[in-house]
Formats: structure tokens, C-alpha cells, sequence
């Protein structure tokens, strides 16, 4: 059977062009593949199109909305995640019109489809006391307890994403004088971050430690498992939730959800906090716009509106009458 127009475009879509010409990291071209097992399911069981049979012209505006209520309403996705996959569709289309340009006006229909509006949720970070407590909960007489302290602050301390904390190997840090960590984000574009002083302490101990300042270890994974290979994403996420757990009952108010994203935020926010700007903030962080990096200055207004709030809801001071002032009275009469 001769490949249809969708199966070329797409096999050159996930191969090429995001790996290649986008230079997306892999578990970036997996989500956009996984969203595109989803469309080919519903051609499928709910449009009766075979997946061999799928042609671009299949897949038009009331195709793709089709696609999305079955998401939301079968599938019970959240608009947000719905936003996520209709993202991925627009990718798609972009690169489509400029390879078949007879689909240009297909292409544009479906790149005006737009995002659904949904709750934009609050920056989640920890406060100060929190923070503290979660970096100090590990076990430092165990070696697995050191691991975890030097992670968790490594986390904190960079701002990384966890996929770049993960990807990090030996050969990424620098102890000396200005200690810092080289990650690769998105697009693998790598930073430098400098690292604090007490932070340095602790990976120059973790480092020796696990044999890592040999040279022939310097491609090794900064942080292993119990096996010695690299760490998950999830494995990241249950270390760190085990200490989060720990900590909560000592913490009244402490019942916020917290992931690794969170001491990202609370990074952050912190940087804000002290005053850095939101151009530094965003290099810092590695975000592609400023844009991004504004959701911790309207966390940081929220938080300070709220205080404002607790404030005129307190009963102010009895205050004497300027009326009653007859020597005030006087002088304003003679201005």
C-alpha cells in the first residue's frame, strides 16, 4: 500500500524536523508523539478512519475540535491538558504549510483554532520554614540520605528543571571558585548557574564520596540510583515527596501538593524577593521569555495584596478629629 500524505509528514515531523532542525530534547518529541497516538486512535474507533487510510485532508478544523471534546469528555482531560495537545497540533500544521503548500489554507483554519481560556493556577512554592525543613530532613549518617540532601539542594539551588537535574554528570559541575553547574534545557541550550557556597560544599563531599573527581567517571550521572544507573523522573519525585511527608506534621498549614517544579518556583520567587530582575530571573531559569518569568511577579503581588487585605481588615487606632484641633482650625483659616 502506497504511504499516505499524513504518514510521510508526520514520520518526517517526529524524526527530523523536532530532533534535527528544532533540536527538542527526546522526552519532548515522546509527548509529541504520544498526542499523536491519541489522533490515531480517535480516527479510529470514534471517526472509523483505518490509521493507514488517514489523510491530511481527514484532518480539519471540525476534525480536530471533535478531537478535543473527545478528550475532555471521554478521556476527561483538563482544559489545560487539552491547551497541551492542540499546541502540538498547531506545531504540526506550521510545519506542514510550509512543506505542502497546497494545504496552506487547511493549515491556517486549523492554526486559528484557539486555546481554551481555563483557571490560571497560583505559582506553588514553599515558604521559607518549609523550605528549610524539607533540605534538612534527610538522613546525613546514611549514604543514601546524603545523596538526598545534596539533590534537594542542587534542585533548589539552580532552579533546574528535573529532566536537566537528572541529565547532569560529573563533568557538569565546577567547584571552583565561582562554583557553578552547566544544565541543558529545552532545545538542550545549556546555562551556567552559580551555585551557593554551602551547596558547593555539598557536591564536592557527594562527589568524592561516590568516586565521581576521577577522570575516567567524569560522564558518569551526578546523581545514581541504588543500581548506579541515572535516577528517573519519578524516582526524583518519590524521594522528594518522602521528605515532604515527613515534615508536613510539624508544619501547621503545610498542605499544599509539592513537586520538584515547586523548589523551581520557590527559587523563583525568592530571586524576585531579593530584588533581581525578571530579565536575570529568566536567564537564570532558562525560560525562552520574559513572559514566563512574569508569573512569579504577579505570584509576589498577590502575596502582597493579600497582606495588604489583612491589614485593612484590622481595627484601626481610635484617631483624633482634626475638626476638634482649634489651633489646626486656625491656622487653615488664615492660609
Amino acid at each position: 500500500m502506497k504511504p499516505t500524505d499524513f504518514s510521510i509528514h508526520l514520520t518526517n515531523f517526529l524524526t527530523r524536523y523536532l530532533a534535527a532542525q528544532r533540536n527538542l530534547s527526546p522526552n519532548t518529541i515522546k509527548a509529541y508523539r504520544d498526542v499523536f497516538i491519541l489522533l490515531l486512535r480517535f480516527a479510529r474507533d470514534v471517526r472509523g478512519i483505518a490509521t493507514e487510510r488517514l489523510l491530511l485532508a481527514h484532518i480539519d478544523v471540525a476534525f480536530i475540535e471533535a478531537f478535543l471534546e473527545h478528550l475532555g469528555t471521554v478521556r476527561h482531560c483538563s482544559l489545560r491538558t487539552q491547551n497541551q495537545r492542540l499546541a502540538t497540533l498547531h506545531a504540526f500544521f506550521r510545519y506542514v504549510q510550509s512543506e505542502v503548500p497546497e494545504h496552506l489554507l487547511q493549515c491556517q483554519k486549523i492554526l486559528a483554532i484557539p486555546l481554551r481560556r481555563h483557571e490560571q493556577h497560583e505559582v506553588g512554592y514553599l515558604s521559607r520554614d518549609q523550605l528549610v525543613q524539607v533540605l534538612a530532613h534527610p538522613d546525613l549518617t546514611t549514604r543514601a540520605g546524603r545523596r538526598d540532601a545534596v539533590l534537594l539542594s542542587v534542585l533548589y539551588d539552580t532552579g533546574s528543571r528535573v529532566q536537566e537535574l537528572i541529565d547532569l554528570n560529573a563533568e557538569d559541575v565546577r567547584l571552583t571558585s565561582p562554583a557553578q553547574v552547566r544544565l541543558f534545557g529545552k532545545g538542550r541550550k545549556a546555562r551556567v548557574v552559580p551555585l551557593m557556597e554551602a551547596t558547593a560544599r555539598l557536591l564536592r563531599d557527594h562527589i568524592r564520596e561516590c568516586g565521581l573527581d576521577r577522570p575516567e567517571r567524569s560522564h558518569q550521572p551526578l546523581f545514581q540510583n541504588r543500581l548506579g544507573g541515572r535516577l528517573s523522573r519519578s524516582g526524583v519525585r518519590y524521594l522528594l515527596q518522602s521528605h515532604v511527608d515527613a515534615v508536613r506534621p510539624g508544619l501547621p498549614g503545610f498542605t499544599q501538593p509539592v513537586s520538584p517544579h515547586s523548589l523551581r518556583h520557590t527559587k523563583g520567587m525568592n530571586l524576585l524577593q531579593s530584588g533581581v530582575s525578571l530579565e536575570i530571573i529568566r536567564d537564570f531559569l532558562g525560560h525562552v521569555d520574559v513572559k514566563t518569568t512574569q508569573i512569579y511577579a504577579k505570584a509576589n503581588l498577590e502575596m502582597k495584596r493579600r497582606a495588604l487585605e489583612k491589614v485593612a481588615d484590622a481595627p484601626l487606632p481610635t484617631m483624633p478629629s482634626w475638626q476638634q484641633d482649634k489651633t489646626l482650625l486656625d491656622w487653615l483659616h488664615s492660609l
